[in-house]
């Protein structure tokens, strides 16, 4: 009887196995720490300039193999630890570009206060508006050319045809500015701007008659406070005088036919705003100077001249520089602005110049003022 006993033995290796011998052993799974992530799909090649931050990861799983979705926000940040996005660069530009419009605004209607003012002022010492309109132009012209030379401002360009186009806004142009300059030597400031406040009413009268323009209802409505508070005011001036009227009236149908004239000849031309301006500043004194030599001449100006320098002093030199400034052109603001600003302006100078020249004023003269300039905004809106 045979007997066999199974004993337990481990396995033995000899060196002949290592050489003859082939063991196969099993393979062992490998355990994944981070399982493999199913490359997306290829959208598209993106290419970021700063540095991105991670703000949230969706659907990363790591308990599955399978990766469902991958979808990474990314912001980009001016800096690695900003906690910011970037602001849009409209946001500075536009405030920048209300705050350049703001200081227009304010130098414009400071600047026309100030040229009415000394304007005045010239005109009490110095009773000779041609060579006073002549001398506004003509520094207002330097000080464009200093500007271009310097290269402060970029000089227009031009050629024959714009000058030839613009001669006719010119002289219109002249007419007016030289009208008002006569109607402020002959009566106050504020009875000279009630009156230049009723130019809607010549601008609409014109247009409608000579041009066959139309315009809403609302527009010949705002024309009735105009006219009326024009009238009111007038008939109840202390210091009437016909000259100074007339000459306020003239100068309203020189700048509506200035208007028509630029309207239509400058439609498509280069220049424009402040540049435009100068331009019909300088064909303006070319054009007066001769006349003013003429109607005044340089006798009458000298002998004024020294009357005023005994009377008032060197200070009366400040007031011809002062008068002279108002040059300011405000292409960048919108009509709607504007017009609410040229209405609060002439409300400006009226009330100062009344506080200044101790103007006295009836409160039914007032009060045709205050109608006038209402029915001027009101005219505004509707045009608007």
């Amino acid at each position: 009887m045979i007997c066999s006993v199974k004993q337990s033995v481990s396995p033995t290796i000899n060196g002949s196995d290592l050489f003859l011998r082939k063991k196969s052993y099993p393979a062992r799974p490998v355990l994944q720490l981070v399982p493999a992530l199913r490359k997306p799909e290829r959208l598209g090649l993106v290419s970021v300039s700063r540095p991105l931050h991670v703000n949230s990861v969706e659907k990363l799983s790591f308990g599955s193999v399978r990766y469902r979705e991958d979808r990474i926000k990314c912001e980009a940040y001016e800096a690695a630890d900003q906690s910011k996005p970037i602001e849009p660069a409209e946001t500075k530009s536009e405030a920048a570009q209300k705050l350049k419009i703001g200081i227009y605004f304010a130098t414009w209607w400071a600047l026309n206060v100030v040229f009415n003012i000394y304007n005045k002022k010239v005109l009490n010492a110095f009773p000779y508006p041609w060579l006073t309109s002549t001398l506004s132009l003509a520094c207002g012209s330097l000080m464009m050319l200093i500007s271009w030379v310097t290269r402060i401002a970029e000089a227009p360009k031009t050629d024959f045809e714009f000058w030839k186009i613009l001669f006719p806004v010119a002289v219109a142009h002249t007419i007016g500015h030289v009208a008002a300059t006569v109607s402020m030597s002959k009566v106050a400031v504020s009875f000279t701007h009630i009156i230049k406040s009723g130019e809607p009413a010549f601008s609409v009268l014109v247009s409608r008659f000579l041009l066959g323009e139309s315009f809403p209802v609302p527009v010949y409505l705002s024309l009735i406070p105009i006219i009326g508070g024009c009238a009111l005011s007038a008939a109840t001036e202390l210091n009437f005088n016909m000259t100074g009227f007339m000459g306020a009236m003239i100068s309203n149908l020189a700048f509506v036919f200035r208007n028509i004239f630029s309207k239509r000849g400058m439609k498509g031309k280069s220049v424009s705003g402040m540049n435009y301006y100068a331009c019909l500043s300088m064909m303006s004194l070319l054009i007066l100077t001769p006349f003013a030599i003429a109607i005044e001449g340089p006798q009458m100006w000298a002998a004024g001249w020294q009357t005023a320098i005994s009377q008032i002093g060197p200070h009366f030199i400040w007031w011809v520089a002062a008068q002279s400034v108002s040059y300011m052109s405000l292409d960048q603001i919108s009509p709607l602005t504007f017009s609410i600003g040229n209405t609060m302006k002439r409300i400006s100078v009226i009330v100062s110049s009344i506080i200044i020249f101790k103007t006295p004023v009836q409160p039914i003269n007032a009060l045709g003022a205050a109608i006038a300039i209402l029915g001027t905004f009101l005219y505004s809106q509707a045009k608007q």
